[in-house]
């Protein structure tokens, strides 16, 4: 299957102005605890969000992105994007450093990938190349399904200490880079899913947790 492209967002930018997202940042930082992460049918995961542009200061933007890797980790996940924190902004932190089975590991070329932090992030595809896994994600609790993606991309992006990036990730790290890319395009996995695929986390551990798709394929009949 060849990847098709999605709609883009088409809500404006949230109407935010930078001084309530500042002020949205500051009341995230000062509650005691970890933020609770927006589940779908809220309209901040459905809206393209701010570009980052100092709504924030330096030593705010730190904290932000450390309380975001908190409520990540605590999860647990792979990635979290600023807007399911309810913050429209264009920020977004990844890292995976869990232990997964070699045969999982080979199968979707998934290596670890240390924590970093990612501001107005684009993405583009390297090549033609496809792959095609369950997926699940932070806002859409309890479900997964298979998304086929591209399998190698350059991302650009700044990096919290203002440096402009440009690196390529590949497998699964590619995965994790779009997926949360999309959040910030007021886009969900489900949008890019094969919908008969759809399978509660219990269904997906109880059936369908093979690394290979082609079991779960045939049975629920997708990407025939």
């Amino acid at each position: 299957m060849t990847h098709q492209p999605h709609p883009e967002a088409t809500s404006p930018a949230t109407d935010y102005n930078p001084t309530r997202i500042r002020d949205a940042v500051r009341r995230l930082l000062d509650a005691d605890g970890l933020a609770t992460i927006v589940q779908a049918g809220h309209p901040v995961l459905r809206q393209l969000a701010a570009p980052y542009d100092g709504q924030v200061d330096d030593a705010e933007l730190a904290a932000f992105i450390e309380r975001m890797r908190d409520v990540m980790h605590d999860a647990p996940g792979v990635g979290l994007a600023a807007p399911q924190l309810g913050i429209p902004l264009q920020l977004a932190v990844l890292e995976d450093k869990y232990e997964v089975d070699p045969e999982s590991a080979a199968v979707r070329h998934r290596e670890q990938l240390e924590f970093f932090a990612v501001i107005n992030p684009e993405y583009r595809p390297l090549g033609t190349e496809t792959a095609s896994f369950y997926e699940g994600c932070l806002s859409v609790s309890g479900y997964q399904a298979v998304v086929t993606r591209h399998r190698n991309v350059e991302l650009r992006y700044t990096s919290p200490a203002g440096e402009p990036v440009e690196e390529w990730f590949s497998g699964w790290q590619a995965r994790i880079v779009q997926h949360e890319t999309d959040h910030l395009h007021g886009i969900l996995y489900l949008d890019r899913a094969e919908l008969r695929s759809l399978s509660s986390n219990a269904e997906h551990s109880a059936r369908w947790f093979a690394p290979e798709i082609d079991e779960a394929r045939r049975a629920l009949g997708f990407l025939r």
